[in-house]
């Protein structure tokens, strides 16, 4: 009885501390989101000279994302960050599928020596100097928009997930449907995918924040200002608003008179980008959560 009491109370610890370490996580993770959000809505002049979080608004106004839709470069950003998520995910998740489903299958004898090959990208890879020569040179896709959803459209990582989910499958649905005279696709389409939908959406999920937070590969290969992804612009207006002293922001457009010059405004606009480029992962990651764990342990565990 002692012995039965004395694992509850321990459990009850752990329980405790568990609750404790990832509330503090959680707090960690939220402060600056809510730091950006009070900074957004604040007084630019207040925001400009306060030191360390910021945990409340300051008289309330709307003129930095007044700045921030009257910016067609946020807009224009926005639009090819859409092209380059949906493209990049659409794609890598056909090819991640077709790939996972031939190499999970039995009877393939190349599976295990590909997977290997596979496997070994993960660890060791040609660097960024080869795939920049690649990219440019080779596939002649400078400045192309090809050159952000390419190269990102298949990861080993995604792919060994999805191997796994379908090898997870049991075989004799496989057999009933074959003896029932369906074809691979048919397979492939309509038993293997509705099983396996969890992680399906989790890698979902992976593509698109990947994608969506991406600026370093657009910094290298893009050019032309009508093709640069939302964080890139976000990027560059951080070095600006960091670095010049005359920042270039039309304060004309302000319906309200709020004092200050422009390098104020660059600095409140600077938090609203922030904010609106976040607000779609924020609306999009709700529907996907549900599936995110079981998704990850279907993938990850075989047997």
């Amino acid at each position: 009885m002692a012995m039965v009491k004395s694992k509850a109370r321990g459990s009850r610890i752990f329980n405790f501390c568990n609750i404790l370490f990832f509330a503090l996580i959680m707090i960690v993770c939220i402060l600056p989101v809510w730091h950006v959000f009070c900074a957004s809505f604040s007084n630019a002049s207040w925001v400009m000279n306060q030191r360390g979080l910021i945990w409340y608004i300051k008289d309330f106004t709307l003129n930095g994302y007044q700045l921030v839709f009257n910016d067609n470069s946020i807009w224009t950003g926005y639009l090819n960050t859409f092209i380059y998520v949906i493209g990049t995910t659409v794609l890598g998740m056909f090819l991640t599928v077709m790939a996972a489903y031939a190499l999970s299958r039995k009877d393939f004898i190349w599976a295990n020596p590909l997977m290997l090959i596979i496997s070994f990208t993960m660890l060791f890879s040609g660097g960024i100097v080869t795939l920049y020569i690649l990219v440019t040179q080779t596939l002649n896709m400078y400045d192309s928009r090809w050159a952000l959803i390419l190269p990102n459209c298949m990861s080993a990582f995604y792919l060994i997930l999805v191997r796994t989910a379908m090898q997870n499958v049991p075989d004799s649905l496989e057999e009933s449907a074959m003896l029932d005279g369906a074809g691979r696709f048919t397979i492939l389409f309509q038993i293997m995918l509705p099983l396996i939908k969890a992680t399906l959406a989790t890698v979902i999920l992976y593509y698109v924040i990947g994608n969506w937070n991406s600026w370093f590969n657009a910094m290298i290969y893009i050019r032309s200002e009508d093709k640069k992804p939302l964080q890139l612009i976000l990027k560059e207006l951080l070095v600006d608003t960091n670095s010049s002293s005359n920042a270039n922001v039309d304060i004309s457009v302000l319906a309200s008179g709020e004092s200050g010059d422009a390098v104020l405004y660059k600095q409140l606009m600077k938090y609203c980008t922030i904010m609106v480029s976040t607000v779609p992962m924020f609306i999009f990651y709700p529907f996907i959560q549900k599936y995110f764990e079981s998704g990850v342990m279907i993938g990850a565990i075989k047997g």
